[in-house]
């Protein structure tokens, strides 16, 4: 230590000796934590009294330097106002009192707490201030934002991956069409409806006609067109309250909620014709289907689920036998 230093030395030692009792009620007050800036100015000039090493540090200073200044001998004269506003608040308190502070420190945006308590030396009366960084907890509480942000997204797409993966067995993927598990549920439940509001749904059976020469030529690939080609047209004529499904790799089954057996007629004489024209491309070659339809009515050709799937079938076999590319009807029941 070089002479020059040792008056400072001197006077810091007895200032801390002077401000121990302010100090040591600060301590059971406050408690120093480790890292947190601590001042005592006097309450009547805003004057440093004392500064710990981290205050000294944060100000860039010797702490003999600073003590004695004010904030607006030393810091940006607009932070100061700031801070001397602040403490103006405390001490008219008259009690503990936290806050915080942001403001650009040193070219970066810096956030602190603050926690300011007036105590008496004497007749004197001096602020104590400690200040903790919130910039680690801001940081750890960015982390945990963004931690919960992905697992948030994380579980949407478990969400979603599962509802895709439900759809999917319900789907046949060939068509997109229900599969047959799924329209059997659904048949059930429209029958428990219909039975107990006295309504009526229809039920058809359908079957593609043998091929043609050019189509069987290609084989599976061509059955793979068609299928592919029968669920759109299913899709595009069928009602979200409806269902479809392919029964297996030639007949199809549509069921029609809410339909009598002249409407489901119709409906699927329009369905019959769009196969009719509908051209599957294979290699540059074009090549045509058609189909033959059974339908059947609840209440009107049958009363139970079994016997609704027996009519449409027999209608199904009428059609196949007019040649094909026909819609036929269940005959429909008198008496009981």
């Amino acid at each position: 230590m070089s002479p020059d230093d040792a008056p400072d030395d001197a006077q810091a030692g007895d200032l801390a000796a002077e401000l121990a009792p302010a100090l040591a009620e600060l301590a059971r007050g406050l408690g120093e934590r480790a890292g947190c800036m601590l001042a005592v100015k006097d309450a009547a000039d805003g004057r440093y009294r004392y500064v710990n090493d981290a205050m000294a540090a944060f100000l860039g200073r010797p702490a003999v330097a600073i003590v004695g200044s004010s904030d607006a001998e030393l810091i940006d004269p607009a932070i100061a106002t700031l801070l001397r506003t602040a403490e103006q608040t405390a001490l008219a308190m008259g009690r503990p009192l936290a806050s915080e502070h942001r403001f650009d420190w040193r070219g970066e945006r810096r956030e602190w707490s603050v926690l300011r308590t007036s105590v008496h030396d004497g007749p004197r009366r001096l602020l104590c201030s400690l200040w903790e960084d919130l910039g680690p907890q801001r940081q750890r509480e960015a982390q945990l934002k963004a931690a919960l942000e992905q697992l948030e997204q994380e579980q949407k797409a478990n969400a979603t991956l599962r509802r895709e993966g439900g759809e999917q067995r319900l789907r046949d993927v060939a068509t997109g069409l229900a599969t047959r598990a799924h329209f059997d549920d659904q048949m059930r439940r429209e029958l428990d409806l219909s039975t107990r509001e006295h309504r009526e749904f229809a039920l058809v059976h359908m079957e593609l006609d043998p091929l043609t020469e050019r189509a069987a030529a290609f084989g599976d690939r061509a059955t793979e067109r068609i299928h592919e080609a029968m669920g759109r047209l299913l899709r595009g004529n069928t009602r979200a309250m409806d269902a479809s499904c392919r029964v297996d790799e030639r007949r199809f089954a549509v069921l029609l909620s809410g339909v009598g057996l002249a409407t489901a007629h119709s409906r699927m004489e329009g369905l019959r014709r769009q196969c009719a024209t509908q051209l599957v491309v294979i290699d540059g070659q074009e090549f045509g289907f058609t189909i033959s339809m059974g339908v059947a009515s609840y209440p009107h050709t049958a009363h139970t689920q079994d016997e609704v799937m027996a009519a449409c079938d027999a209608a199904l076999l009428e059609a196949r036998k007019r040649g094909g590319n026909n819609v036929a009807l269940a005959a429909i029941r008198f008496g009981t």
